[in-house]
């Protein structure tokens, strides 16, 4: 990934979203504004740097800026968490310079110690990823749930992401598509700011890029977020649709891996469908779901 240009576009997209009368400013030099959003030197006024200053940032050149500047520019664009905390991986990422792109390996990618947590969550479906949207590890009612994903797949990893946009199937198990796509490619965008050196996170979004329009549109809206809890709308192929909250748990002692767990209200329609898919995944003849592979 070039974390110059990232940087460049990251700060003219949020630039653009904010209006000077948003921001409390009235309109630098009046008349037409040939730019939409604010001005270089009014996000430089509002952040407490120079013109030149900030017009260095916005080329791209973050790595020599303090923690301090770099908290004024997000005050400035009132950037949101996620938006802050991708502006401070961009400029740590430039600092760093990585001298040849790496990718994230590892004999053993899921420890059993997680691997017996997801086993004992019986009642709710359950997967574990990484920040390429990688299933390593999943439950029997997490596989059943995402059983589309798992049609024909030999073995794990699944990529959600590719599923998603290359497989005719996604459309139609995740039926609130619009805001689907946009938490898979914020949550893309917002990892690749965090390891601008992953080779394997850049050959997939190279390939959505390449084969997805919708991916297209969406990855160049530089749109980041953090992904902790929500509710997620399915239309799973045995038990109809249903919507499920979810909660997304890191693990500090296993950076990049994140566990999400889904769950129903009882006495709700939407519980009954779980309970629907579980009676249904226990007549499913399938492998053991929780197994884990260190296949990149």
């Amino acid at each position: 990934m070039d974390t110059a240009k990232e940087i460049r576009e990251f700060l003219a997209s949020r630039r653009a979203k904010i209006t000077p009368q948003a921001a409390g400013l009235p309109a630098f030099g009046g008349g037409h504004r040939r730019v939409p959003g604010l001005r270089r030197e009014e996000v430089a006024l509002l952040a407490g740097v120079s013109i030149d200053y900030y017009a260095r940032l916005e080329r791209g050149q973050l790595a020599g800026a303090s923690e301090e500047v770099l908290d004024a520019v997000c005050q400035a664009l009132q950037l949101d968490e996620a938006e802050r905390a991708h502006l401070h991986d961009l400029a740590a990422a430039q600092r760093r310079r990585p001298r040849r792109r790496t990718t994230r390996k590892a004999k053993e990618p899921v420890p059993a110690s997680l691997r017996r947590v997801l086993e004992s969550m019986t009642g709710s479906p359950a997967f574990i990823r990484n920040g390429r949207l990688d299933i390593l590890a999943v439950n029997p009612l997490g596989r059943a749930l995402y059983a589309p994903l798992f049609a024909g797949a030999a073995a794990l990893p699944v990529n959600i992401a590719r599923f998603q946009f290359l497989d005719p199937a996604g459309r139609d198990f995740f039926p609130d598509w619009d805001a689907s796509v946009n938490t898979t490619v914020s949550l893309l965008r917002t990892e690749a700011g965090r390891a601008p050196g992953d080779s394997d996170l850049t050959g997939l979004i190279g390939e959505l890029v390449t084969r997805s329009e919708e991916f297209r549109t969406a990855w160049a809206q530089h749109n980041v977020r953090l992904h902790h809890t929500g509710r997620k709308p399915f239309r799973h192929p045995a038990v109809g649709e249903l919507s499920l909250d979810f909660d997304a748990m890191a693990f500090p002692a296993h950076p990049g891996l994140t566990l999400t767990a889904y769950s129903a209200e009882p006495g709700t329609p939407d519980h009954d469908a779980l309970s629907l898919l579980a009676s249904w995944a226990a007549t499913e003849q399938k492998p053991a779901a929780h197994e884990d592979t260190s296949r990149p």
